[in-house]
């Protein structure tokens, strides 16, 4: 495939290959940008970022509509591709395709909600005869940068509200998985998005992710990655707006009133869907003394460093070809890496508490707050955990691993800045300006 800037599909002579992570074949090839591209692209998205701010909503939201019809008419070649590209199942790679479909089309929706306020200036001393109100305006210039684990919905929700709201975007997308986001760009324009609105450079986030980041003309980074990235991202983007979806390793607590079967079905789900590779996997259960036992029991046959610092071993924990067998890591202790550090990989360690209050706090200590769960009969021991636990999203009787991609998303702590969800980044994608109207 070829990426797109400066309004046209460009090939370069250096390309990078697209493989499938299972048996290593090659599936396409993709151009090698440079920091030159970089900036022919954002010199086009300049004018495209004009023609967007004067573009309707009813327009920009009737783009995004049709969008979301050419994807579902493609849903089947959207899964393929994601599926080639990314190494998930292919009913994994269909179900992304669906939700990226239901992304821009919900975009679609919030186009066509973006309001203003109006502000009761006569409540100030002196604001006697003024009347005051709130416009919200498009940033200009929005950098996507995306990951590889879900490299169809994520780049949608960026670009879908980036849209919506009224900005040019420009897509960096993960070099191992371009191809899903290509073919977005090429739904959007037989859509009808103007040419001068988009671009999708290809390459290392090395070469071209740092030029892209730094330059002025970008207003509003947002970013999914790892912690280590979103940082340095932070560090050299200067004065613009940042939205951070980063790393976690989310903790799901199971009480003693638990019910079991549920449980462990709903961890081994969260914790081993796209071979644990996703922001919000179930990675550290924290399981009280009196169900320990019983928990592991149901755990075990519904999935297929630590062990040498002291953790046993339950099942997995072999390589096979590319395939990294599901792993139960069991009498893990709060101090091995496995419960301090994002994994993002196919295993769960599973860790004896004696109640609630040493869940709760095991489950805080750590630098991330992405997602948390807990299983409980009890409403005042749910309540408590919505209260104490420090993350952007909890799960109560579920897994961590669960999104609706209308709902508001986001971490605490290094878990990131900002939220995602169409409705809520369309504010991070929009300034706004405060009118007085003097008497």
């Amino acid at each position: 495939m070829r990426m797109f800037l400066g309004g046209q599909w460009q090939d370069r002579s250096s390309r990078i290959d697209v493989t499938n992570p299972y048996d290593g074949a090659v599936i396409d090839t993709v151009p090698k940008a440079t920091a030159a591209d970089v900036d022919s692209a954002l010199a086009t998205l300049v004018e495209g970022a004009k023609i967007m701010r004067n573009m309707p909503a009813y327009d920009r939201s009737a783009i995004l509509r049709r969008a979301a019809g050419l994807m579902l008419a493609r849903e089947q070649d959207l899964g393929r591709t994601i599926s080639a590209e990314e190494g998930k199942i292919l009913a994994e790679g269909l179900f992304e395709a669906s939700r990226a479909r239901e992304t821009i089309d919900v975009s679609a929706d919030e186009a066509r909600r973006i309001t203003s306020e109006v502000v009761p200036l006569d409540a100030a001393p002196g604001g006697k005869g003024k009347f005051g109100f709130t416009l919200r305006v498009p940033c200009g210039i929005v950098a996507a940068i995306t990951p590889f684990n879900f490299p169809l919905n994520l780049v949608a929700h960026k670009v879908g509200p980036a849209i919506a709201a009224g900005n040019a975007v420009v897509i960096k997308p993960a070099s191992d998985t371009p191809l899903s986001a290509l073919k977005l760009v090429e739904i959007l324009l037989e859509a009808g998005l103007p040419p001068e609105a988009i671009a999708c450079v290809t390459g290392g986030g090395g070469e071209i992710g740092n030029v892209l980041c730094t330059d002025r003309r970008v207003r509003k980074i947002s970013f999914t990655g790892s912690y280590e990235i979103g940082d340095a991202i932070c560090r050299m983007a200067g004065v613009k707006r940042v939205t951070m979806e980063l790393g976690s390793n989310s903790p799901v607590i199971v009480l003693d009133d638990a019910d079991l079967e549920k449980a462990a079905n709903l961890v081994a789900v969260s914790g081993f869907s796209n071979a644990g590779q996703v922001c919000i996997s179930a990675q550290r259960i924290l399981v009280t003394t009196g169900v320990y036992g019983d928990f592991l029991d149901a755990l075990k046959p519904r999935v297929a460093s630590a062990v040498g610092a002291g953790a046993k071993l339950v099942t997995g924990g072999q390589r096979r070809g590319t395939i990294y067998e599901p792993t139960i890591l069991a009498d893990v202790s709060s101090a091995m890496r496995i419960s301090c550090d994002e994994l993002f990989g196919p295993a769960v360690a599973v860790t004896c508490v004696d109640g609630i209050d040493e869940a709760i706090r095991l489950a805080n200590s750590t630098n991330y707050g992405l997602s948390a769960s807990i299983f409980t009969r009890d409403i005042d021991r749910a309540l408590k955990f919505a209260r104490e636990v420090d993350s952007g999203n909890l799960h109560i009787n579920w897994g961590t691993q669960w999104r609706a991609d209308l709902m508001p998303y986001g971490g605490l702590k290094d878990s990131g800045l900002g939220k995602e969800g169409p409705h809520y980044a369309i504010r991070e994608m929009t300034e706004e300006k405060m009118v007085v109207i003097h008497g």
